[in-house]
């Protein structure tokens, strides 16, 4: 691997770590004023950061397509509870967006071997001999991240 790809990696690992850090200061602060018990009081407690909580909430779901680590359905909740359904829609879809478009990008830039460290070596031959066999790429792949549960974190690359 170059030394250009090297310190991209290093820095969204850095960027991954203190994203995450400072999710479980947030949480763990939540949890001891007993802010988690019920979908009121999470609310409550996301509303009093402002604009920045959508800001936050939007910067998670982008870096959980960039790092296909962290699942996307708990900031999906967070969304709905904080800004209600249409309003948290709006939060994700442009944060997972956000982040597609970067993981597309990624990709692009520096090739198979970024792509062979993000993601699993074993998921990412299991969807490159998936895609080989069929003839309609453009439309797997469009119902793959359009569908529920289906792997779209990974498709980005």
């Amino acid at each position: 691997m170059r030394p250009k790809e090297i310190q991209i990696q290093k820095r969204l690992r850095m960027a991954m770590l203190l994203l995450l850090s400072a999710c479980i200061l947030f949480l763990l602060k939540g949890w001891a004023n007993g802010n988690l018990r019920s979908m009121d009081s999470l609310r409550q407690y996301i509303g009093s950061y402002g604009l920045l909580g959508s800001v936050i909430l939007t910067m998670i779901q982008a870096l959980q397509v960039v790092l296909p680590v962290l699942p996307d359905f708990p900031g999906c909740i967070v969304g709905a509870a904080m800004l209600g359904a249409a309003g948290g829609f709006w939060i994700n879809y442009i944060g997972i967006s956000a982040g597609s478009l970067a993981a597309f990008w990624l990709a692009r830039q520096y090739g198979k071997p970024l792509v062979q460290r993000l993601v699993p070596l074993e998921k990412y031959d299991a969807f490159i001999a998936w895609m080989q066999k069929r003839r309609s790429d453009q439309l797997i792949l469009y119902l793959a991240i359009l569908l529920p549960l289906a792997p779209d974190d990974f498709l980005c690359y």
